[in-house]
């Protein structure tokens, strides 16, 4: 259709504004308004989306009663605990629980029973039927299930379940280092250490201005997980009642492993794991053997015994022997050598000593004397608890001064008659191989050049000698079978019998072996015992320290030498020459 343009004057002229209509101004408020009204609705429906599902992450993760502000929330109720590499061997998370009203569930208890069951298989429709139908007011039915079951059992939309978030611990190491680290209580409004490091350092790890910076452990875990399966394989394979090992820095006093067998799971204490080394079923499961359990620990005295009589002066040379040649009648007892292994003659100092004589460290022992021999042992922390943060620390047993007569003197001499904790031993060793300062024994990392220092116990001199005799044990001595090759290891066997009812028990053995490497410049102290072995056809039915205990030193060190960045080198050892032309031609015993 055209339109026509009316021109005035030659020029054309506009068409006319067309008259708004009645009722235009309102209609446009009205559409307007109606488009406000649209975008609200889609905003609000947004907001209400976002609100359902806060409301959803808030039913999952409900707090309990008491519970903590939100900014609390932000940070785990307890600090971590990691090993010196900054692995995680403990840490904190909020888990969920499931508890119920009775008197507020709707829901067929049977027919809800049997759908909670088919979520949660470990406890069984009957016991949670029974916790359905309990005539309490609150029941929990499970403790730390998985996410997807607690989400599970909300989708069930009974109004009588409540679901909860409260405080856990895990330990993703499992049974790994459990007698160090320890274990906490659970399922509390706050986790409370209740053994180990846990709970030594409960304060600092529950106190908000500390708990978000983790405590570093002195533990190595690739070193502990090694400790662990070589112990684990010696107790197996020689059906010992029980093992303790150790691995110590010489120079810091740092824990680097300490194991404890048969061991536990900390995740569930109290709790058989099939599968796993750890058996908490057992009731010595959690015992420490290392820091708690005190051994006679036998021949392994002998090396504190010929230190303090070098640094006393009564062994005046290498040469200097003492008389070995016949057994020693004192307080009706007979202090003597294994049989068909007697030296029966005047000894040198390393002959007695890679022998693993008796009669010949008893001799040293009387000449030292009481009063020396008790000040040394006290020097080296022998008569309190060992000096360590864990909680779990015996107490040592040794004769009272009225009764340190001559025998004691001389029993204790050879490691009899006194009893320390496998932690003692190994603290005392690394003073004898790091140039005769005691360091305390330290759980925590200990950063570079902020050791605590040590005391002065031997001189550097005895330390020396020492070291050259740790060596000779092994490359010609009872020790043999811990000479892992490159490694220069030294050290001291010891077989010693359990006392029970007072008497001691011939086929119930204490079998230990401990030392150093690499002895020409020692770095660690390992320690392996065996709580009553067996002897196996490769041992020759023996259960000795030489044959059971020092089997497992060698694969350990050869294991944990590299991780320690100690490299094997066969073109070193200690210079022991000068003291092989002093020991008689034959082998010592295993």
């Amino acid at each position: 259709m055209n339109t026509a343009v009316a021109s005035v004057g030659g020029l054309p002229r506009m068409p006319a504004r067309p008259v708004p209509i009645a009722g235009w101004r309102q209609a446009a408020l009205t559409q307007a308004r109606a488009r406000m009204i649209i975008g609200a609705m889609l905003f609000i429906a947004l907001i209400a989306v976002l609100a359902l599902r806060l409301v959803d992450l808030a039913v999952l993760h409900e707090a309990p009663a008491g519970a903590r502000d939100p900014a609390a929330l932000m940070a785990p109720d307890r600090g971590d605990i990691v090993d010196r590499n900054g692995i995680e061997l403990a840490r904190s998370f909020e888990a969920f629980a499931i508890s119920v009203e009775p008197p507020k569930l709707l829901t067929d208890r049977r027919e809800l029973a049997r759908k909670m069951a088919a979520i949660l298989p470990d406890r069984g429709e009957a016991a949670i039927y029974a916790d359905l139908t309990a005539n309490k007011k609150f029941r929990y039915v499970a403790r730390r299930v998985l996410p997807w079951q607690a989400k599970a059992i909300n989708d069930l939309g009974d109004p009588g379940i409540v679901l909860r978030r409260e405080p856990q611990r895990l330990y993703p190491g499992l049974d790994l280092g459990a007698h160090t680290i320890g274990y906490t209580t659970s399922g509390t409004a706050r986790a409370y250490g209740r053994s180990g490091m846990e709970k030594m350092l409960d304060a600092r790890l529950s106190d908000p201005a500390t708990r978000g910076v983790p405590v570093a452990l002195a533990m190595d875990s690739r070193v502990q997980q090694a400790l662990e399966s070589e112990l684990y394989t010696g107790m197996t394979k020689h059906r010992a009642a029980g093992a303790a090992g150790i691995v110590l820095d010489v120079h810091t006093g740092e824990v680097v492993a300490m194991a404890s067998l048969p061991t536990f799971n900390p995740n569930a204490p109290g709790k058989l794991e099939p599968g796993q080394v750890a058996d908490s079923s057992r009731p010595d499961a959690r015992y420490n053997r290392a820091t708690m359990a005190v051994y006679e620990l036998g021949s392994t005295f002998k090396a504190l015994t010929i230190a303090m009589a070098l640094d006393s002066g009564v062994i005046k040379s290498m040469q200097q022997t003492f008389d070995a040649r016949a057994p020693i009648m004192i307080g009706g007892h007979t202090i003597h050598d294994d049989r068909g292994h007697e030296l029966r003659k005047f000894a040198t100092t390393p002959e007695i000593f890679i022998h693993s004589s008796n009669i010949g460290t008893a001799r040293m022992a009387s000449a030292l004397g009481g009063e020396r021999q008790r000040a040394y042992l006290d020097r080296l922390g022998f008569f309190k608890p060992v000096a360590i943060e864990l909680p779990e620390k015996g107490r040592p047993i040794y004769p009272a001064v009225n009764n340190w007569g001559e025998a004691a003197v001389m029993t204790v001499g050879f490691g009899h008659g006194v009893s320390v904790s496998p932690l003692h031993l190994a603290t005392a060793y690394a003073a004898l191989a790091n140039g005769g300062i005691l360091y305390p024994a330290t759980m925590l990392k200990v950063e570079p050049g902020q050791a605590v220092p040590g005391t002065r116990v031997f001189s550097a001199a005895t330390s020396d000698k020492l070291r050259a005799l740790f060596r000779l044990v092994v490359t010609n001595g009872t020790g043999r079978k811990a000479n892992t090759p490159g490694y220069r290891v030294g050290g001291k066997t010891g077989t010693a019998e359990k006392v029970v009812n007072g008497r001691y028990a011939h086929s119930q053995l204490v079998s230990t072996f401990a030392g150093a490497f690499p002895m020409d410049a020692p770095r660690y102290v390992v320690l392996a015992m065996l709580d009553e072995p067996h002897g196996t056809a490769d041992t020759g039915g023996f259960a000795t320290a030489g044959m059971v205990s020092a089997p497992i030193v060698e694969k350990l060190v050869a294991r944990i030498g590299p991780l320690l960045g100690v490299m094997p080198d066969e073109n070193k050892d200690v210079d022991v020459g000068g003291l092989l032309g002093l020991i008689a031609d034959k082998q010592a015993d295993e």
